[in-house]
């Protein structure tokens, strides 16, 4: 089962020549037993027993969880209906009865959802039988190459390199040294330095006796340069005693270029499994750690301000409470805004605060739409924060330049070899600047060139035959005739998302259905009165949506976004409307689309995709059901699962009624799933519509969606920088 969760790698391509070898095989045989073993359905996950689980809840909504691989320190977010089925995974239950479990206790079909998270949990190494790159390893046996070249290719890709056992050193530190200050004496103690610290740095700034930077050495001011770096130390490592002393680890810590700075860092993700209040202590830990030491520098200036170092320290401790102030402005993302963000208890707040201005804030204004408390404060902060941002690099530039304005100075009137150390500075501190104007530079000419490719798409067949074969190869739309299909193809538009921007939103009227090219998107259902928002499937390569819409005519009852940047074909209403309208070559085109719309519209089938609705309609049959005809008799042998369309039914259990069921309710699963006579009879007391499935159809709907999953990890870090 190495890689039967993924579908890719070795056993993709073992997988494809089970599908193009059928002819070879025979019961028993081969090819038999490699798909059984190698069927995803059949799985068996189970948690590792070291694994964490833990629930958040947020004043807001959007409550999730958190699962921990504490070997790898590796974590995932998840939404709180996920977290029933992990106690399911304990080795007893295929993937297919988890499933069916889950269905059964909360009447959604949710069955890509269940798929994925095992996926997801298998390639994260959260189950007992350890995952296996074969990718991975075939290229590392390719490409071989020694840990120098290697932390020097890491290196020039990420400007980072870290080092894995941190956490040994931090652990010695804090229980040789910095536990003590977690002690009330030596807590309050240190308070009381931080804060007569502030009152003496005042105390001294008003006396004027010092002056900033301007005649500063070239010596001098690379000494300040070392002095900080030595404090960002000890501000990171404020962040990782915190993580220890709630008995958490650090993962790795190391060295990168930070907005042109050579910095150190610490991979904080552990923080992710900490409570609120602790969250906020470990973020608050960095710039606290500063303020103790910037006290002791500013209470030695007051005291002694004749000494001859202490107009170094005044500079030094400028520098300092400047930095400090910078990273407690919740404006930005470091400490102050995780405090922030911890406080409020909005987890995801500056991309959340940024998504609302730019694709939801405008729209709202426009059509005087009224806005939630909690909409009002992501624009107040989106649009404070975007401000700020700006305010920030003109007044860094003023700041740092009245700092080290003498080393500039001094590098110049230095010679040909201070002059070219000085542009070797420059482009080292400005390197972020250079490749934001790349990064801008890229995403201009990606915008050009997606306007040459719509150009070359209206002119080109070749991405028109692409279409039509992602098209074709839906179920919905796989009797198409070819000329249909072909005049078809040739109406789709070619159309770009970039990330967070909604393709449509929940509530919006249908004006298009779409197949996805390139890119995931998730299928969102929002709560307007909480703003909580619930992810119901993802799309990938292939998958379509929106036609069903189309259909019914309904507003759309979900917002689909990109995860990141996707390309889309669309088909616009009139040419979907042309396809419906041509009953004569299509008699069979339309009728279907309609029966998909109903199931969809049925609780049971709301989360699933076209391709599983398809599968329901080539297995299932709807039914009418008389007055009075019993539909499911007690201790019958189960052979049926059903979904009430419309109509009323009556639940009796040893003739004696206890329940009611009406339209969009199911009944009859648990004979399936346990393979036990039915516990109940069901008798219609009025006229009723009713989907009916056998248990072959169940079962083949079920078993059928771990084929076409993919694999969407997408583990949550969280790295404390300076």
């Amino acid at each position: 089962m190495t890689e039967a969760l993924s579908e890719r790698g070795v056993f993709g391509a073992v997988r494809g020549a089970i599908a193009r070898a059928p002819e070879q095989d025979h019961e028993g045989g081969i090819w038999s037993r490699l798909s059984e073993r190698l069927d995803p359905a059949t799985y068996r996950p189970q948690l590792r027993p070291d694994v964490e689980v833990k629930t958040f809840k947020l004043r807001w909504g959007n409550d999730y969880a958190m699962i921990a691989n504490p070997t790898e320190l590796l974590h995932y977010q998840l939404s709180l209906s996920d977290v029933p089925l992990l106690e399911l995974m304990d080795g007893t239950r295929t993937v297919g009865e988890i499933v069916v479990e889950r269905f059964q206790e909360s009447g959604d079909m949710e069955l890509e959802g269940v798929a994925d998270l095992v996926r997801e949990l298998r390639v994260g190494n959260f189950l007992t039988d350890r995952y296996v790159d074969a990718r991975e390893i075939v290229d590392r046996a390719a490409h071989p190459a020694s840990l120098a070249r290697a932390k020097t290719r890491e290196f020039v890709n990420t400007l980072s390199v870290d080092w894995a056992g941190a956490h040994r050193l931090v652990d010695w530190l804090y229980r040789r040294f910095v536990r003590f200050f977690f002690t009330p004496a030596l807590g309050i103690a240190a308070a009381i330095v931080a804060a007569l610290g502030l009152v003496a740095f005042a105390a001294v700034y008003r006396s004027g006796r010092f002056e900033l930077g301007g005649g500063s050495a070239a010596a001098q001011t690379f000494v300040l340069l070392g002095m900080d770096y030595v404090l960002t130390f000890i501000h990171e490592l404020g962040h990782a005693v915190v993580l220890v002393h709630y008995g958490r680890k650090v993962k790795s810590a190391g060295f990168m270029i930070y907005f042109g700075s050579p910095v150190f860092f610490i991979e904080s993700s552990e923080v992710l499994m900490l409570d609120r209040r602790e969250r906020i202590a470990q973020s608050f830990a960095g710039p606290y750690a500063e303020l103790i030491f910037s006290g002791i520098a500013a209470i030695f200036i007051w005291a002694f301000p004749d000494a001859a170092i202490s107009p170094f320290l005044f500079t030094w401790a400028v520098i300092n409470y400047f930095v400090i102030f910078m990273n407690l402005i919740p404006l930005l993302e470091l400490d102050g805004y995780f405090i922030l963000a911890d406080v409020i208890q909005v987890p995801d707040l500056r991309p959340r605060s940024l998504r609302f201005i730019r694709y939801d804030l405008w729209r709202k204004l426009r059509r005087r739409e009224r806005m939630t408390k909690q909409e009002v404060g992501l624009a107040l902060y989106g649009i404070v924060g975007v401000a700020f941002t700006v305010l920030s690099v003109f007044t860094a530039f003023f700041f740092w330049e009245t700092i080290f304005g003498g080393l500039i100075s001094s590098l110049w009137d230095g010679g040909v070899f201070g002059r070219l150390l000085l542009v070797a500075l420059a482009l080292f501190v400005a390197g972020p600047a250079i490749r934001g104007v790349i990064k801008l530079a890229r995403s201009v000419a990606k915008k050009i060139g997606g306007w040459i490719d719509a150009l070359r798409f209206k002119l080109q067949t070749g991405w028109r035959v692409e279409a039509a074969e992602l098209i074709d190869s839906s179920p919905m739309f796989e009797d198409l005739p070819e000329d249909v299909l072909s005049d078809l193809a040739g109406r789709v538009e070619l159309k770009r998302y970039p990330g967070g921007k909604p393709v449509f939103r929940q509530g919006d009227r249908p004006h298009a259905f779409y197949v996805v090219r390139r890119g995931k998107l998730e299928v969102v259902e929002e709560d307007e009165n909480t703003g909580k928002d619930n992810v119901i499937r993802t799309l990938e390569r292939g998958d379509m949506f929106g036609e069903l819409g189309l259909v019914d005519g309904a507003r759309r009852s979900a917002t689909v976004r990109p995860v990141d940047d996707a390309e889309l074909f669309e088909i616009d209403e009139s040419t979907f409307d042309r396809l419906l309208s041509d009953s004569v070559n299509l008699p069979e085109f339309a009728p279907t689309l309609h029966q998909a719309a109903e199931l969809r519209s049925l609780p049971p089938f709301a989360s699933l995709g076209s391709a599983s609705i398809a599968e329901l309609l080539s297995r299932g049959r709807w039914i009418s059901v008389a007055p009075d005809e019993v539909l499911v008799e007690q201790g019958d042998q189960g052979d049926a699962f059903y979904v009430i369309g419309s109509g009323r039914a009556e639940v009796l259990q040893d003739d004696e009624a206890i329940r009611s069921l009406g339209a969009g309710e199911h009944f009859g699963e648990l004979a399936l799933l346990m393979d036990i006579p039915r516990t109940a009879s069901v008798v219609a007391r009025t006229p009723m519509r009713v989907f009916e499935l056998d248990r072959e159809g169940f079962d083949e709907v079920v078993a059928g969606i771990f084929r076409r999953g993919a694999v969407s990890a997408a583990p949550i870090e969280r790295t404390a920088e300076h």
